[in-house]
């Protein structure tokens, strides 16, 4: 008698259904890199540009960094992390701990612990927040075919300060990669700035993509595996008035 093969098990993740998430998991399994516009994301995490205003206003409570090697005044920030488990969605906040990267991966700020400000309750809470980092777990989870499905995500909200005495670095130790799986940019605004354009390229130098983030909610994601990411300096376009660009910086790492 023959025996009917077993059936296959599910995958742990499925493939995510919405388009968006879709030509994410196809860029990031090709190329590696990808922009997701605004109006893209929000469709994917289902909130509108009054939740990104709200979003942004947590950027006004960012303390100064004091860690920059190269002597600057201009970056200001938090810190936190996270547990995701992309099959349930459940997001677990961590203890706040001190952030690292070694000198192989950060040659100009790594090889020390830093201990920045926590993100504020707030800020942690904010459900705009939430509903981006569970989106984007599933989306990398799909990319690694369900192989990992729980990840741990790193938040580095900036901001970068720009004046006619000091022009703001987003990116101070130029070329680089971050040393995690997945690494995200998001747009949270720009004021009075020119600058700040983003470039993804491969390990070979070969350009991928080039792009200035301007509205609230364009993404750029990249496998930091594969790729690295570099952006320009921002300078005010009014030298008279306040000049800041804010991101938010999302590191997302296999368990």
């Amino acid at each position: 008698m023959t025996t009917a093969p077993a059936p296959l098990a599910a995958p742990a993740v499925a493939l995510p259904a919405h388009p968006v998430a879709l030509d994410a998991v196809r860029a990031l399994a090709g190329p590696g890199g990808h922009l997701m516009p605004s109006v893209a994301l929000s469709a994917l995490a289902g909130v509108d540009a009054g939740d990104w205003t709200r979003f942004a206003a947590h950027w006004d409570e960012l303390t100064l960094d004091t860690y920059m090697a190269d002597g600057g005044t201009y970056r200001y920030r938090r810190y936190g992390q996270f547990e995701l488990d992309a099959v349930t969605g459940e997001l677990t906040r961590l203890p706040h701990a001190p952030y690292r990267q070694e000198s192989d991966v950060n040659p100009l700020n790594g090889g020390v612990e830093r201990v920045f400000d926590p993100l504020t309750e707030s800020f942690a809470g904010d459900p705009l927040l939430r509903s981006v980092l569970t989106e984007l777990g599933r989306v990398f989870s799909a990319v690694e075919e369900g192989a990992t499905t729980t990840w741990n995500v790193k938040l580095h909200p900036y901001r970068i300060n720009a004046s006619a005495d000091q022009q703001g670095q987003p990116a101070p130790e130029g070329r680089h990669r971050d040393g995690v799986t997945f690494i995200t940019s998001l747009m949270i605004g720009r004021t009075n700035v020119t600058g700040g354009e983003s470039g993804v390229y491969t390990d070979a130098g070969e350009h991928l993509l080039t792009t200035t983030l301007s509205e609230p909610g364009d993404l750029l994601l990249g496998d930091d595996r594969r790729t690295l990411h570099s952006v320009t300096p921002v300078q005010p376009a009014d030298p008279a008035l306040a000049a800041h660009r804010d991101v938010l910086v999302i590191a997302y790492t296999a368990r």
